[in-house]
């Protein structure tokens, strides 16, 4: 075995539109893990890893009811910590941190959230993770994380400035696939693939777009 596969995954739908906040799947959360399953089940995938947090192990469970693989719950995996800004709303996030939410968006400096974290700190704490996880026994391998874990590993693997996170994907789509691959004689990782959400192109009402464009 030369090479190890990975698929970074974002969790469900969660059934809360706060930030952050640790709580389980919407019905649609569930219903995109059942078609993350069936998508990847042809894969023979040997060793699933989860976030600690709720919407995470949700998917990783559901997921796995179609690969039947061993599941290990990694907190290194858990989501970018918005600090200040857990449990508010957008609504309340804009008018309370306008000015840094200004500085942010310029993507001049990897800034961490307000008592939270930067993209610099989720790397120094998933990657090391995720590097066991390449340099372990197993061949095909699903990891079920968050966004903010997922775009800052990809800008670290393509060698980008941190403080760029946000340019990998607008939005990734719950239950998308960002594959990696881990080659063992040369040590290094390759991306392969982005926000691949193929099995959810069907049900239009599973997609980003419609959580995005739907009132609270």
């Amino acid at each position: 075995m030369d090479r190890t596969n990975i698929y970074l995954i974002r969790h469900g739908r969660q059934n809360s539109r706060l930030c952050n906040v640790d709580v389980a799947l919407s019905a649609e959360g569930v219903r995109q893990a059942e078609l993350l399953g069936r998508r990847l089940a042809d894969r023979k995938i040997d060793m699933v890893y989860s976030s600690d947090y709720l919407r995470a192990l949700e998917t990783a469970e559901t997921a796995n009811r179609y690969w039947n693989a061993p599941l290990e719950v990694l907190p290194e995996l858990r989501e970018i910590d918005f600090g200040e800004m857990t449990g508010l709303s957008d609504a309340e996030i804009a008018e309370r941190f306008a000015d840094f939410k200004r500085e942010f968006a310029r993507m001049e400096r990897d800034l961490p959230y307000p008592g939270g974290e930067c993209a610099g700190d989720v790397i120094r704490r998933a990657y090391p993770a995720l590097l066991r996880i390449a340099q372990g026994p197993h061949h095909d391998v699903a990891v079920i994380t968050h966004g903010g874990v997922i775009r800052s590993l990809a800008v670290y693997l393509l060698g980008a400035d941190p403080a760029g996170w946000r340019r990998i994907g607008r939005s990734l789509e719950n239950t998308g696939i960002t594959e990696l691959r881990y080659y063992r004689n040369e040590e290094r990782f390759t991306v392969e693939r982005l926000n691949d959400a193929a099995h959810l192109e069907d049900y239009p009402e599973l997609l980003r777009e419609k959580w995005i464009r739907t009132e609270n």
